[in-house]
């Protein structure tokens, strides 16, 4: 009788002694000047808007993608969510290639994947793996991101210079709708417990600092150009199951003092060097936390474990932030 082959997947996970062992959370904030930070497919491709409100908004998923990119152009590592040869491809060729390029021999599929696939142990993702639902939550989540200011849409015209058609020599007119000023904040958080399940590290996060940070300048295009990083904070916790919350509700849109117009309105801003971001609740915040302390396994430890915090030169900021960096 044959004997019967053991699943390759049943094989014990290497769990990296670098695995993320505790919560974060992090605000992200970047600005759009005279661009399209994210259009909507559904409305002529013009920036994601909340009509009622004057609130722009861009997708978690386009966020992801400036990472995902920038982890694969800059850094040279694979990705799941990719293209091959600049097209599309199937999650399974995508899969066939990877096991090609990096020899892959037989052994854990599971482990294999996540050990080769940084997106994947960063945001999940859904794969057809033998004896395995291959359905893996992210340990990173991310918001949709919303203009903590009032935008305008400015619905410019554009010509081009190529025929429309065969008979149409004359070129074509098109919209070319961008907004004014756009502060766009978002928030994230990084859970422990989901880091068990894609082997997440702490080299990840140090990449993901890195890519978040550099990533929206280094792969403007056309539509895109205009935008710039100006704040990011990630707190890491002693804690695996601690969550602050939503850290947006801590900072606000304020235009710099001495340059309020009582006639105009917050619409009409353009430039990053007629606001200021009211952070004087996050401070509060910070402080509170940071002279929380808990107990874990009998041992009594400060509730932050570390900030990592990075200031564009050009943002005003009220409230002082820096003295709770650890």
């Amino acid at each position: 009788m044959a004997k019967k082959k053991e699943a390759k997947n049943s094989e014990p996970m290497i769990i990296p002694e670098n695995l993320v062992k505790t919560n974060h959370e992090f605000l992200f904030i970047y600005d759009a000047k005279d661009c399209n930070p994210n259009g909507d497919p559904n409305n002529e491709n013009k920036p994601r808007m909340d009509e009622d409100r004057e609130i722009n908004f861009v997708s978690d998923v386009r966020l992801k993608r400036y990472i995902r990119d920038y982890l694969q152009q800059f850094k040279g590592k694979d990705i799941y969510v990719t293209k091959i040869d600049g097209k599309a491809s199937m999650p399974k060729k995508i899969l066939d290639n990877l096991k090609q390029r990096s020899k892959y021999d037989g052994n854990n599929e599971i482990q294999f994947y996540l050990n080769n696939l940084i997106d994947v142990r960063m945001f999940g993702a859904t794969m057809a793996i033998e004896g395995s639902s291959g359905s893996f939550t992210g340990p990173i989540q991310i918001s949709w991101g919303y203009s903590l200011n009032k935008v305008k849409i400015n619905d410019n015209g554009i010509t081009t210079h190529f025929a429309s058609t065969d008979k149409n020599d004359q070129g074509s007119m098109g919209r070319d709708p961008r907004v004014n000023y756009s502060l766009i904040a978002f928030y994230g958080n990084i859970i422990a417990k989901k880091c068990d399940h894609t082997l997440l590290t702490e080299d990840d996060i140090a990449l993901f600092d890195e890519a978040i940070i550099k990533s929206i300048p280094l792969l403007s295009t056309r539509s895109k150009i205009g935008q710039c990083p100006r704040l990011y904070i990630r707190i890491e916790y002693n804690d695996p199951e601690y969550l602050n919350g939503d850290l947006r509700r801590l900072v606000h849109f304020n235009q710099k003092e001495g340059l309020e117009d009582k006639t105009a309105k917050i619409d009409t801003i353009v430039n990053i060097s007629e606001i200021t971001l009211d952070a004087q609740q996050l401070e509060k915040k910070l402080g509170v936390m940071k002279n929380t302390t808990l107990t874990i396994d009998n041992d009594e430890k400060p509730l932050i474990k570390h900030i990592e915090y990075w200031q564009h030169e050009d943002l005003k900021i009220k409230g002082d932030l820096s003295k709770w960096i650890m």
